[in-house]
């Protein structure tokens, strides 16, 4: 991955939990690809797990398939994707040199005043021609109907919760085998017997996990709602009573 030159770009690929601090070295390909990504975290947050793929993707120097993994995470919500998607574009890294882009880009991850990048918009902008904002304004417009949060967070969140809510269904006491925790061996394809149900953690164990990745997709944005904690289901008649709302967060 290239290293951007300017100011607060200069700490290049992020992690979707954050931007990782400029003074540590930069991460090589060799750790992008040992990246263990959670095919069952797509259930519950897209934009987390397809981040994931394009970094390992990255690391295997299969940079057409990085490319579209950031992208379909960008789409999901992500944050850090957008930005590494401007970073790329700006660097040419294994694509042509396109300014304009890379500060649509830049500017839709900053879309939620999140610090550092406002700070790399802000910083970008000073160093763009009327002629290349001009044109950048342009592209904004063409990746807003499928990279915005308007559109973008409001079904990562619709995502996030249908996931919780089947998590929350399950109940205390129960254990949830999310595809991609075992070796492909011990799944045996998609599906877990009876007899490994005790390997599984359990649900509320998975819920918390879930929740605090949620929190880093989510950082910043105001639509989003976190769940309560998974209590014992109450049942009458043997139905389930309706769920409790979620609190705002």
């Amino acid at each position: 991955m290239a290293w951007v030159s300017i100011g607060v770009l200069a700490f290049g690929l992020i992690g979707a939990a954050g931007a990782q601090d400029a003074e540590k070295p930069p991460v090589t390909d060799a750790q992008l690809a040992s990246a263990r990504c959670i095919i069952g975290l797509e259930k519950f947050l897209p934009a987390d797990y397809y981040y994931c793929l394009a970094s390992q993707s990255y690391g295997e120097q299969n940079y057409g398939e990085a490319q579209k993994f950031f992208q379909t995470a960008a789409s999901w919500a992500s944050k850090p994707a957008q930005y590494v998607l401007g970073v790329m574009a700006l660097n040419g890294d294994h694509q042509p040199v396109n300014r304009p882009l890379a500060l649509a880009w830049i500017e839709l991850s900053a879309e939620r005043h999140t610090e550092r990048f406002s700070e790399a918009y802000a910083t970008l902008r000073k160093h763009m021609s009327p002629r290349e904002i001009a044109a950048s304004e342009k592209l904004l417009q063409s990746l807003r109907p499928t990279y915005a949060d308007a559109t973008a967070a409001n079904r990562a969140e619709e995502r996030y919760r249908d996931g919780m809510r089947m998590l929350r269904d399950k109940g205390v006491g129960s254990n949830y085998c999310m595809q991609g925790m075992f070796d492909a061996a011990d799944l045996a394809g998609s599906s877990i017997g009876p007899d490994q149900a005790s390997q599984c953690p359990p649900t509320t164990v998975v819920a918390e996990q879930v929740d605090k990745k949620a929190a880093d997709v989510f950082e910043d944005w105001h639509g989003h709602v976190t769940v309560e904690p998974l209590q014992q289901v109450q049942t009458r008649n043997g139905q389930p009573l309706p769920a409790k709302a979620g609190n705002g967060s």
